[in-house]
């Protein structure tokens, strides 16, 4: 029984590349976030993994690096979900804002918070905790049962929409997981076991 989901955020997006705040706004991948995704797909590849099934948010640049790393592994037709349950955090009124020009406009303190906090929402927006609240249901009930019954699931997300799947797989709390990292393009793969618990976690940096 292979038990394995592998999560991967996408690859740079031009936003990234120009300091703004994303969250559900469309752009698409960066040439150097083209690269992270292939680079992705090659490591996976190396790795022997081959995937059941899919899923990913319905924003382009999570959508596109799916994509490129299925061509890489010669898995183009795979079977594969799209839902806004997985899309990155909803960052309202930041959205489409220079984090140099947020932090200008309402000081570096606040946009520190908004960014950084486990259940304070900018302005319109979603806290990390927000975010939780509709990928985990959606993960408990359309993904993990994929997993469950020994199947190979891939999940092309977000920054924040990954961070809270790994807060629930890792059990982490909402202060540990706000200080992680997830780097674009890179593969975290984990197995895991009957009980839905976590057997083994290898990131692919």
């Amino acid at each position: 029984m292979e038990r394995t989901l592998v999560l991967v955020r996408h690859g740079q997006s031009d936003w990234n590349l120009k300091n703004l705040f994303t969250g559900w706004r469309d752009p698409d991948l960066s040439e150097k976030g083209v690269e992270e995704a292939h680079a992705a797909g090659r490591k996976l590849k190396e790795a022997g993994l081959k995937f059941d099934i899919a899923f990913t948010s319905v924003l382009t640049r999570a959508q596109h690096t799916l994509g490129l790393i299925l061509e890489e592994l010669g898995q183009t037709g795979l079977e594969t979900f799209k839902d806004q349950a997985l899309n990155e955090r909803d960052y309202g009124d930041l959205s489409g804002l220079n984090k140099d020009d947020a932090r200008a406009k309402w000081g570096e303190e606040q946009v520190h918070v908004w960014r950084r906090s486990y259940d304070v929402p900018p302005p319109g927006g979603e806290s990390l905790k927000d975010t939780g609240a509709r990928v985990w249901p959606y993960y408990i009930h359309t993904i993990q049962p994929h997993v469950l019954k020994g199947g190979s699931v891939i999940v092309a997300a977000h920054g924040n929409s990954l961070r809270a799947l790994i807060m629930a797989l890792d059990g982490l709390t909402g202060e540990e997981i706000v200080s992680r990292e997830l780097a674009t393009g890179v593969p975290i793969v984990y197995r895991l076991n009957a009980d839905s618990s976590v057997a083994e976690k290898t990131v692919m940096g």
